[in-house]
């Protein structure tokens, strides 16, 4: 089942100089997301392997949101369906 909060790649990037309370988890991937329901916003990405990375047209999927930062997953690849 979808959820509203699932999305498409707008666009995304690698950080691999982030703020200091981020620097553990570099380097990670940041994306706008454009939800399904309408509206976008800005999340990371979980996975750290190219193969995991999302990009541009990706469908991702909502997994948690920690401290007010939304975590995604990639969902599947346009080519893929």
């Amino acid at each position: 089942m979808q959820d509203s909060r699932d999305g498409v790649v707008y666009t995304e990037t690698i950080v691999h100089s982030p703020p200091e309370q981020y620097a553990a988890d570099a380097p990670y991937q940041l994306a706008i997301i454009e939800l399904h329901a309408g509206g976008r916003l800005t999340a990371r990405i979980l996975g750290k392997t190219p193969e995991e990375r999302a990009h541009i047209g990706d469908h991702v999927t909502f997994v948690e949101d920690r401290n007010g930062v939304a975590y995604y997953r990639l969902g599947f690849r346009p080519n893929q369906q």
